[in-house]
């Protein structure tokens, strides 16, 4: 199964036989009090340096969140995607849980998009999909619903064929389709990590879906946490994850993602390993 998206002159491929796709989640106001400040009085000038710091550590693609409280998220969503588009060629995943803001990015994103994202509920579901059929876009999706984050496998693939239903309800084809076998934080539930794996499996064998997830999700409230993100994803990506919505600046994550590239055949004879190695020489010594 292969996902595409693409920018007017870019495209990248989300699957099996291809490179990990590294999703850049920077731009977005969550933690981030400084920003929301800024984007309050009409300064977007901190997704200049995002987007620069990010495509430098190796994005394949970039998240773009624009929900700060008490402003009008969908114009900020129409100002974003415009202004990352002008800085870069990297395709976009469009990310909010504001329906107006989700249509907003994509009448004014160029290319395919990726959509973050929909959930397993009814109302969700009939008002998401509606949005990647006629927009033609791609779809990130969690299998959970309004009851609550489900704790077993068999809970999560019982809500993730009912996604799958209603994509093929509103023909939205599985290809379209990103799973988000839903990453929990392993310092509140042990076996989080666990469950997440076997979740990533069985849907894998099952439907072949590609997936993704909030990769620093795993490590929250953990002391050095990019260790574990570092640990994490090579391990997840071995089982079937695809892409992940992560920290593209953070050199030891990237590189354990790239270094699983080589050993799962997907960077045949290092390639862009290497390429990528005599980058980070060539910056050290220009830098030194």
């Amino acid at each position: 199964m292969q996902t595409v998206v693409s920018s007017p002159t870019k495209t990248v491929t989300i699957g099996d036989d291809n490179p990990f796709c590294i999703i850049g989640e920077r731009i977005n106001p969550t933690g981030r009090r400084i920003f929301q400040e800024q984007v309050r009085a009409g300064d977007l000038s901190a997704i200049i340096k995002d987007v620069k710091a990010q495509v430098e550590g190796g994005a394949d693609m970039l998240d773009v969140n624009m929900g700060v409280p008490l402003t009008d998220e969908a114009d900020l969503m129409r100002q974003a995607i415009k202004m990352v588009q002008e800085l870069t060629d990297l395709p976009i995943c469009i990310d909010s849980s504001v329906l107006e803001a989700l249509e907003a990015g994509l009448q004014t994103y160029q290319g395919r998009a990726l959509v973050n994202s929909t959930t397993g509920e009814d109302d969700r579901l009939d008002h998401i999909l509606p949005l990647i059929k006629k927009y033609d876009a791609a779809v990130i999706a969690l299998p959970n619903d309004e009851t609550e984050i489900p704790m077993t496998v068999a809970d999560r693939l019982k809500i993730t064929e009912k996604i799958l239903r209603a994509c093929d309800k509103h023909g939205i084809s599985h290809d379209r389709i990103v799973l988000d076998p839903l990453a929990m934080p392993i310092g509140a539930e042990p076996q989080a990590g666990n469950l997440f794996f076997e979740t990533v499996h069985e849907i894998k064998q099952r439907w072949d879906l590609n997936m993704t997830c909030g990769a620093s999700n795993v490590s929250f409230g953990m002391p050095n946490r990019h260790a574990i993100n570092a640990a994490f994803l090579p391990a997840a990506m071995t089982v079937g994850l695809t892409s992940a919505v992560m920290d593209a600046r953070t050199p030891e994550i990237v590189s354990a993602v790239r270094a699983t590239d080589i050993l799962l055949g997907n960077d045949q004879y290092g390639g862009a390993w290497i390429t990528r190695f005599r980058a980070m020489e060539a910056a050290a010594k220009a830098q030194a």
